[in-house]
């Protein structure tokens, strides 16, 4: 039996950009084991499974180490997959079942939308030894499930950051967020680290960006951004905040395919 397999660069329109995704497409339901496993073999960031279900697919996020409730690039990886191999037909909405509730996907041209829980954040004190671990004050930091997001002075301080990954990766959540505002065209920009999920730096985090709106929607007073994160990588968000839900806008260009043998 083979299974196929394709790595997808999402959140960019250019080849080696963005952030790679793993997408593996299923007949049925396989093992919670072989996936870790084939998401350890694939050394990515995330790899996305997925396979029918109900009116649409199941479908669920891997990092080398952990499954994790909600993940953005990859889900734009998949839903990439789905249209560009004739899963879906270009006006067929993607149905998503998944850790984080029903998710759904469409295409507008060259862009993908993605319809993910708005993830908003409250208020904390600056957690001891953040500062230190990060290399630089915070102006700002709230939480949310993802994590603790950071406000920074400025694109020039997100962009030249260079925390203590273990240091980091001693705090008691799941990943940590610094952002600023951002210079043109961009209202802000980001990045993201996760050393404690295996993950030290992720190139461009969707799941992050649903704590990014609502936050700079309450600094900026709209709900509408071009966002960018700034890693090495790097990539585009266009972000849109609707009440509870967030829409996630990006590119995705396809890297290989290929046959998991199983």
């Amino acid at each position: 039996m083979t299974i196929s397999l394709t790595q997808v660069d999402a959140f960019t329109d250019a080849a080696f950009g963005g952030n790679p995704a793993a997408v593996c497409a299923l007949p049925e339901a396989p093992p919670d084991r072989w996936m870790q496993q084939v998401a350890q073999e694939m050394n990515l960031s995330e790899t996305a499974f997925f396979y029918p279900e109900a009116d649409g697919y199941r479908l669920r996020w891997f990092t080398p180490t952990v499954e994790v409730d909600l993940c953005g690039h990859a889900t734009l990886a998949t839903c990439h997959v789905l249209w560009s191999e004739g899963y879906l037909s270009n006006e067929q909405p993607a149905t998503f079942h998944t850790r984080s509730g029903l998710l759904t996907a469409r295409r507008l041209g060259d862009w993908i939308e993605l319809n993910f829980p708005a993830n908003p954040s409250h208020p904390i004190a600056e957690p001891d030894g953040l500062a230190n671990a990060l290399g630089t004050t915070p102006k700002a930091v709230v939480e949310n499930s993802l994590g603790y997001l950071v406000e920074l002075e400025s694109a020039a301080v997100v962009r030249d950051l260079r925390p203590d990954f273990a240091a980091l990766g001693q705090f008691p959540v799941h990943g940590i967020i610094v952002t600023s505002l951002g210079d043109a065209p961009y209202d802000f920009v980001s990045r993201f680290f996760a050393p404690g999920l295996g993950i030290n730096e992720d190139p461009v985090t969707g799941a992050a960006h649903c704590c990014l709106g609502p936050y700079w929607r309450a600094k900026l007073g709209k709900p509408t951004f071009l966002a960018h994160q700034s890693s090495a990588r790097g990539g585009v968000v266009k972000v849109q905040e609707k009440g509870d839900r967030i829409l996630l806008s990006g590119q995705a260009v396809t890297i290989f395919k290929g046959e998991l043998l199983h």
